[in-house]
């Protein structure tokens, strides 16, 4: 039976890079894959963009509504299966999809992989990724390294420099105002107190 994985890393884990990876091999063993990312994920446009340098078109930009299922078995009426779907920035996925990719699993049996982060830059949970740890058949974990070394597990949010812990979760394609950077736990919490330091009317 096909199963759904989930390969999830902090920031600069080379997600992106890793599925293009899984992409080519299958492509250059003659096989078709199908590559999808939420239409939330506005960063890169109609494209996968790894912080390598490399790019890849997106076969399927889903909106929050979009039945991916239905979607899959209508493609299949027209095309032949896919060896596998793979899918970028799947935090952003609604529980409802995460669900529709376990189905296309076991109803279509065809393998899904999907990409993203675990938690956002206040460690709480995105509900794609929470359902994704209850559904996946296998979980992953990628690795990255903090700027002190240690292995990198947080996220961090920085607004013109700063690192930011208040805020909405999803905040995406700022330009140059907002960036995102892996963090152990132990700098991460430095970050954060020196935060709340600066900023003493605003509780966790």
């Amino acid at each position: 039976m096909a199963k759904l994985y989930f390969r999830y890393g902090a920031m600069n884990s080379g997600k992106s890079t890793a599925l293009m990876q899984v992409a080519y091999n299958y492509e250059e063993r003659g096989m078709r894959v199908l590559v999808m990312k939420p239409s939330v994920d506005t960063k890169g446009g109609d494209k996968l963009v790894s912080r390598l340098g490399v790019t890849r078109l997106v076969d399927i930009a889903v909106t929050p509504k979009l039945d991916i299922l239905e979607l899959v078995r209508d493609l299949l009426t027209r095309a032949p299966a896919p060896a596998c779907i793979l899918t970028d920035e799947s935090q952003f996925f609604t529980p409802e999809q995460v669900e529709q990719l376990l189905r296309i699993t076991v109803e279509l049996n065809i393998p899904v992989i999907a990409y993203g982060l675990r938690t956002d830059f206040s460690l709480k949970g995105f509900p794609g990724s929470t359902r994704l740890l209850e559904l996946a058949h296998a979980v992953e974990e990628m690795k990255t390294i903090c700027f002190c070394g240690r292995k990198a597990t947080c996220n961090g949010r920085k607004v013109n420099g700063e690192f930011v812990f208040e805020g909405d979760q999803v905040v995406i394609d700022q330009g140059g105002d907002v960036e995102y950077v892996s963090l152990c736990a132990q700098c991460y919490f430095k970050a954060r107190d020196d935060f709340y330091r600066r900023h003493p009317r605003i509780t966790v």
